[in-house]
């Protein structure tokens, strides 16, 4: 699916470079992905807006030529539900770890899916906070070493994408950086979907989480991905004990429900009629 773009058009080529994440790490992937997702989509860069949070993700706002709002840890869903409600004009992408949305960003991303307000969250897994320290996250499994869990990780983890099926999110994806291509079809449809898109993308981190779970080289962990990624239709067709350390990949939900800023409109031109 890859084509070439002008790349330069949609980077601050002159600032921040070269990238700060560390040889290996994948979310120079995911940025691609969504450059060449707003490239397809045939998007105005000067009217989208991306929001980021604290962590590594948070960088991403740094290299693009948007509109960009780097906000405080774990409130970037809370900075983008003003600016959305505030412009809706503009394509709002959120780009957040799974520290900073699932932990302290938490209770937004729970209500931010509730309300259902039109956005697109790529939800950067990396299993474990790297930016900070190397501390277990939301997502980290039970057992894997962290810096806050030496001995392994003894708190149940998050599945980011069944919490925001359950919280009310009208679009709820998963990818993984080995899959770019299909990575980059996600992130279209997560764009293109009216109201609470959420992608999860499933990004190895080599240097912290995977030297801690001896989990080999950066290009060893892209093909465990590989091996353990099934997509959501072969799920189905296997047993929860087939499942145990497996990637369901694909789109968990995909819905037309109302949207936020269009039903506050539609309330202020009731209570004006009256």
């Amino acid at each position: 699916m890859h084509k070439d773009i002008d790349v330069y058009n949609y980077l601050r080529h002159e600032k921040k470079f070269p990238l700060m994440w560390c040889a290996g790490c994948g979310n120079g992937i995911i940025l691609g992905s969504i450059i060449r997702a707003v490239d397809t989509l045939g998007l105005d860069k000067n009217k989208v807006a991306m929001v980021s949070g604290i962590g590594c993700s948070g960088r991403t706002s740094t290299y693009v030529d948007f509109n960009t709002l780097h906000t405080t840890h774990g409130r970037a869903l809370a900075f983008a539900t003003g600016l959305k409600h505030a412009n809706n004009s503009l394509t709002t992408l959120v780009v957040t770890g799974d520290g900073d949305c699932l932990a302290i960003g938490g209770n937004h991303f729970i209500h931010a899916s509730r309300r259902n307000i039109d956005m697109t969250v790529f939800l950067f897994n990396n299993n474990i906070y790297g930016m900070t320290g190397g501390q277990a996250s939301p997502t980290t499994p039970l057992g894997k070493i962290a810096s806050t869990a030496r001995r392994g990780n003894i708190e149940n983890n998050f599945d980011a994408c069944k919490l925001a099926e359950a919280a009310g999110a009208s679009f709820v994806a998963r990818g993984t950086t080995y899959d770019a291509d299909g990575l980059d079809e996600l992130a279209i449809m997560a764009i293109e979907k009216k109201g609470f898109s959420v992608l999860e993308i499933i990004t190895p981190c080599p240097t912290i989480y995977g030297r801690y779970n001896r989990l080999g080289s950066a290009v060893a962990m892209l093909k465990t991905q590989c091996e353990n990624s099934v997509s959501v239709e072969e799920s189905h067709e296997m047993k929860p004990e087939e499942l145990e350390d497996k990637i369901v990949t694909g789109v968990f939900v995909n819905k037309d429900i109302p949207e936020f800023c269009e039903e506050y409109d539609l309330l202020i031109e009731r209570s004006q009629k009256k």
